[in-house]
């Protein structure tokens, strides 16, 4: 499977754990390899799996960031659950892991992912992208160039465009 990475598709080396639903958290099967878990399953299974070296988690929608606070070093690939393409709460997530609590790793978005959807998660820290099966990824892509200016500030843009166009002709 591919996926989009910093700007391009490339194919995915990680696998990504959904255990069923009723199935206990303390019980679930990690798999050697590359694997990103579910936030339960990491708090369940902490001691087995802190030592080891290619991890990542993920957080649904519903789940809040400060839980891997002190743990962030740990991942390298954190990904967020957007369940619904209208659940707006994973790019709260993002954001705060990366301008609260400084995540400098991948941070992939993963789920119900669309186009139209990528250049706004690309603004609050995202750069990685797993879009929805039944689309196009060579056409997702094009949705991180939409736009060619952006007005307010975010993770990826400290300044508003009206500062940013006032320290300009200061600068002149």
């Amino acid at each position: 499977m591919d996926i989009i990475k910093n700007k391009a598709v490339v194919p995915d080396e990680w696998t990504i754990l959904r255990p069923a639903p009723d199935e206990a958290a303390e019980r679930v099967v990690v798999p050697a390899g590359k694997v990103i878990v579910p936030l339960k399953v990491w708090q369940a299974q902490h001691a087995g799996l802190g030592s080891r070296a290619e991890l990542g988690v993920w957080l649904a929608s519903d789940e809040r960031p400060e839980a891997v606070q002190g743990e962030l070093e740990k991942f390298a690939v954190i990904a967020v659950d957007f369940p619904r393409f209208t659940d707006g709460r994973g790019y709260t997530i993002a954001y705060l892991l990366r301008t609260r609590f400084g995540y400098r790793g991948e941070l992939r978005a993963i789920g119900d992912v669309l186009r139209d959807q990528l250049f706004y998660m690309q603004r609050v820290g995202f750069d990685a992208f797993v879009p929805r099966a039944d689309k196009d990824i060579h056409d997702a892509l094009k949705g991180l160039g939409d736009f060619s200016e952006v007005y307010q500030a975010s993770a990826d843009r400290e300044l508003p465009l009206f500062r940013r166009v006032q320290r300009e002709a200061w600068l002149a």
